[in-house]
């Protein structure tokens, strides 16, 4: 086996994953990372490092040191993630023979519970939102559990009012999958089709006039006025929206798998963040034996 590069690996690494047809959100992460990771030991080295080189204390030192700069716990946990899939990928290639990365301790996370709103909530919040797509945007995350990325990216041909469906075709990790229109939100979207969104020249489903195209910076900065009218004290955002639907869903009984189904989670692990529980219903929980 010939000695390869850290960057060498790297960059082989990149290819795999854009073969693999990984999303450009999670290609440019990694890539920030390891560009980090590679920087930083060729500074400790004093040079071109390669990838036989680096040990488990290499990459322990560097999460320290990414401690003592104030990273958070979250960010420190996906970098251990990152590495231990560069190097399961480079020990499957054959580029080297000591998966060092195996050998790191994950990070530990301390999970909080995740903001949502309630029913009433939202009304409240939607009632303060005078921008109208944006309001039809809130409306459809809230209703639907869109990711804001993937609202953003439908047209008007997935929008289907006569299967009253709305056709994601390219999901988180490029997935595709379909989420029905509830009888409450199918007019709020039909009278915004035949009005708001009358007047503009875009393929968009949410479009404005200027631009062709609302941004997710429009739409949460139109959040943030929205909660400072109201005078709250939570940060609410597109994201947020997507949580209290699946919340919603959880809340009402709704079988996780079909919950899972909704969100395009490949994972039921990553299903069960969404679920929340205040200590009065804990409390019946361990009453019922």
């Amino acid at each position: 086996m010939s000695a390869v590069l850290l960057r060498e690996a790297i960059m082989l690494f990149k290819k795999h994953l854009i073969i693999n047809e990984r999303s450009p959100e999670t290609l440019r992460a990694y890539m920030i990372e390891l560009e980090n990771f590679a920087q930083y030991t060729e500074k400790q080295y004093n040079g071109p490092v390669y990838l036989e080189e680096v040990t488990v204390q290499d990459i322990e030192e560097y999460l320290h040191e990414l401690k003592v700069r104030g990273s958070h716990a979250s960010r420190r946990s996906r970098m251990v993630y990152i590495l231990r899939s560069f190097y399961n990928f480079a020990t499957r290639q054959e580029l080297v023979l000591n998966n060092v990365a195996a050998r790191v301790d994950s990070v530990k996370v301390q999970h909080l519970e995740r903001t949502f709103l309630s029913d009433q909530e939202f009304e409240e919040l939607v009632s303060v939102i005078n921008n109208q797509v944006v309001k039809v945007l809130v409306y459809t995350l809230f209703m639907t559990g869109l990711r804001i990325k993937e609202a953003l990216d439908l047209t008007l041909e997935d929008v289907d009012f006569a299967s009253r469906i709305i056709r994601v075709k390219h999901g988180k990790g490029n997935k595709s999958r379909i989420v029905p229109i509830s009888d409450r939100l199918l007019p709020i979207l039909s009278q915004y089709v035949q009005k708001t969104r009358s007047k503009m020249d875009s393929p968009n489903f949410f479009a404005t006039k200027v631009s062709g195209q609302l941004s997710a910076s429009m739409a949460n900065k139109t959040l943030k006025q929205a909660i400072t009218r109201l005078g709250w004290n939570k940060k609410v955002t597109c994201h947020v929206l997507r949580h209290s639907f699946a919340s919603h869903l959880v809340r009402n009984n709704v079988n996780i798998v079909r919950v899972q189904k909704l969100l395009g989670h490949s994972s039921l692990k990553t299903t069960s963040i969404y679920t929340h529980a205040t200590i009065d219903e804990l409390t019946e929980a361990v009453n019922t034996f």
